[in-house]
């Protein structure tokens, strides 16, 4: 390493160490071993510093992600170093309240943070879905001459990240798919938080990679940075794999602390980093950069900014072009462009409905598909349950090595990796992803979906075979618990549509949301209902069916399948006198934003005789019955047995609901 390579490393590394023992907690060891692979990505990495100073330059950046969030203050200080917006000060405050400089990596909170991470494992999913966002952008936009999408996507991981399952699945994909301008860079330093790998992962990683379809480059020596500029170089080569470039490094390399368990998570200790700083000819302040060190990275900032000037001049050319193509990728790149209010307003957008029986998941593969030939930017798939989900996009290809312009995706059985890559895919921009599986197999993925929630992205999860519905599968295909999971998450929207009217507004309204969307969808068929509508179901609940007088004794709550078992159960109630209100929520959450007086409008708050129905947990439903009210619902697993026969044992039918009225009326 030359004297300025060394310098410069050492100013990472310090950096790093600094802030972690100012912050009194954080992960120092990695961010110091990694430091000279993070100086040779970084060189090699096309920027775009300000994504507010030309709208378009971002386009043709690279992409890092680290994969092993732990090592944030690396992140923030190779930011800092290469001229993004994050100053000595908010280095200093790492770790505290309303700092730019958080625990791990998040989203937005800076510019050149490309995803949060920290879960590990799923920062490499989501550069995977990065990377196959840009091969299919590349396939669809770009003209000979304008290459508008041409980057590459970097992602550092540990082995904690090679360990996690989901880097596996994800790996899997990505080999398949020869997705050459992947590369991921392993940092191998051997030390976990409970010790050396040696006790729980001594596989051999080179030759399960080549066995995925990754091309593997070894670097024995982590402070040999030009034999790791080197590897970078021949990846960026590939014409047809995604790279594993392995480096070998020690943790805190050349601290009192190197090589120990415990420089993962805890600061070094003063005494330790001033030992370690008279160690390497370190004389400076904390938190110090050298101006040798700024003076030479200002040469690779000013290449990037004039290369960002010279792209923006390209794109403006492209669009004179092709007018028309450069309209639709405009348009796929906005966020706020999903036109909700013009399918509300004209019916011919949105599929029509007739008094057939249909399963929701059937209605669902409709809307998406009308929804596409508006608005052709969905991108997406299944994992494999396409033909049960009804989630292929009919008039479209599938995306692969040889086809990268098409946009139904086979997502193989990985429902963790096919969510990550899900999120990277809409962090990358230009598409709008969905993903689907059985709604009990969420479980799988909800980690992922925690992600997009924290992230703000709208990505769609179509979770057919919703409830007890399914039916003959049994308890371990019948989702209970999962629903409630959902609607407990945070910043996550739950649909449940209960006929072809509800799941057209539920897919319009998840377009318009800075959120994940999750569509729980019936296997089986359910009736049209002659009260549903579009525009009220938009709402996120509404009345569906109005007691005679318009003065309820009582208001049912229910969704999906369970709305036309309450609207029976009314009916017969009218019978005898007793005057039933039926809301249809097809979405708490976005009837929760509406405004006070509607929401008092559809369930006025003098009306505490009430009662919820769904064929799946129920803990969501106390806030609406109160202590005063009821909820049929399931109280425990599922069963065997034909769909019918279930809902009667499990006493969700409308004998069952009508007597729970009569309850709640006393």
């Amino acid at each position: 390493m030359n004297r300025i390579d060394l310098l410069t490393v050492n100013t990472i590394r310090t950096l790093a160490a600094d802030a972690v023992e100012k912050a009194k907690s954080g992960h120092p060891g990695m961010a110091i071993g990694a430091a000279p692979i993070a100086l040779a990505v970084f060189e090699h990495m096309k920027m775009c510093r300000n994504s507010y100073s030309d709208m378009y330059s971002y386009l043709r950046r690279d992409r890092f992600i680290l994969s092993s969030g732990h090592a944030s203050m690396l992140e923030y200080a190779m930011l800092h170093l290469f001229g993004y917006d994050v100053t000595i000060d908010d280095i200093k405050s790492f770790r505290q309240m309303g700092s730019k400089t958080a625990g791990h990596p998040e989203y937005r909170s800076i510019w050149g943070i490309e995803a949060t991470t920290g879960p590990l494992g799923q920062g490499f999913a989501m550069a995977v879905g990065m990377a196959m966002a840009e091969k299919h952008m590349a396939a669809v936009y770009n003209r000979p001459g304008f290459p508008i999408f041409d980057n590459y996507t970097f992602t550092l991981m540990g082995d904690g990240c090679m360990m996690e399952g989901i880097t596996g699945e994800a790996a899997s994909i990505a080999g398949n798919l020869k997705l050459n301008k992947l590369i991921a860079i392993y940092d191998s330093n051997r030390i976990t938080i409970e010790g050396s790998t040696d006790i729980t992962f001594t596989e051999n990683v080179e030759m399960r990679y080549k066995a995925y379809g990754w091309s593997v480059i070894k670097v024995m020596d982590g402070e040999d940075i030009d034999a790791i500029r080197s590897a970078i170089a021949k990846a960026k080569r590939s014409k047809d794999k995604p790279t594993l470039i392995i480096v070998h490094t020690n943790i805190a390399q050349g601290t009192p602390k190197q090589g120990l368990a415990s420089s993962h998570g805890s600061p070094l200790g003063q005494d330790n980093i001033d030992a370690w700083k008279k160690s390497i000819g370190w004389d400076y302040e904390a938190f110090a950069v050298p101006e040798e060190v700024s003076e030479h990275l200002a040469a690779i900032i000013k290449k990037n900014d004039d290369e960002c000037a010279a792209y923006s001049e390209m794109f403006s050319k492209y669009l004179e072009k092709y007018c028309e193509l450069g309209e639709k990728l405009l348009s796929a790149l906005s966020k706020i462009s999903f036109p909700d209010n013009e399918f509300m307003s004209d019916p011919k957008l949105l599929p029509e409905f007739d008094d057939k029986k249909l399963a929701t998941r059937a209605c669902g593969g409709m809307v998406l598909n009308k929804l596409n030939e508006h608005y052709p930017y969905y991108f997406g798939g299944s994992a494999d349950l396409a033909p049960s989900n009804n989630c292929e996009l009919k008039q479209e290809t599938y995306f692969s090595a040889e086809n990268p312009s098409g946009k139904n995706v086979h997502y193989g059985v990985r429902e963790f990796a096919m969510a990550a890559i899900s999120n990277g895919l809409a962090l990358y921009g230009g598409v709008r992803p969905f993903c689907a599986t059985f709604a009990v197999f969420s479980d799988y993925l909800k980690a992922a979906a925690r992600l997009s929630a924290l992230m703000h992205l709208n990505v769609v999860y179509i979770l057919t075979h919703d409830s007890i519905g399914v039916g003959e599968d049994g308890p371990t295909h019948q989702p209970i618990e999962q629903i409630d999971m959902f609607r407990a998450t945070p910043n996550t929207f739950v649909f449940r549509p209960a006929d072809g009217r509800e799941t057209s507004a539920s897919f319009v309204k998840s377009g318009t949301l800075d959120a994940p969307c999750m569509m729980f969808l019936s296997r089986q068929a359910l009736p049209q209902l002659s009260g549903s509508s579009v525009v009220d179901a938009a709402n996120g609940g509404y009345i569906i069916r109005e007691a005679n007088g318009g003065k309820p004794d009582a208001i049912v709550i229910a969704t999906g399948s369970e709305v036309s078992i309450s609207v029976d159960a009314a009916e017969a109630l009218e019978k005898e006198g007793i005057h039933v209100r039926v809301v249809s929520m097809p979405c708490m959450e976005l009837f929760e934003q509406q405004p006070e007086e509607y929401r008092e409008k559809v369930l006025p708050s003098g009306i505490r005789a009430r009662v919820a129905v769904e064929a799946l947990g129920g803990m969501s439903w106390y806030k609406y019955t109160g202590l005063d009210g009821e909820i049929v619902s399931m109280k425990s697993f599922g069963a065997s047995a034909p769909a019918g026969e279930l809902f009667k044992h499990f006493g969700i039918t409308s004998e069952c609901v009508a007597d729970a009225v009569k309850r709640v009326i006393g």
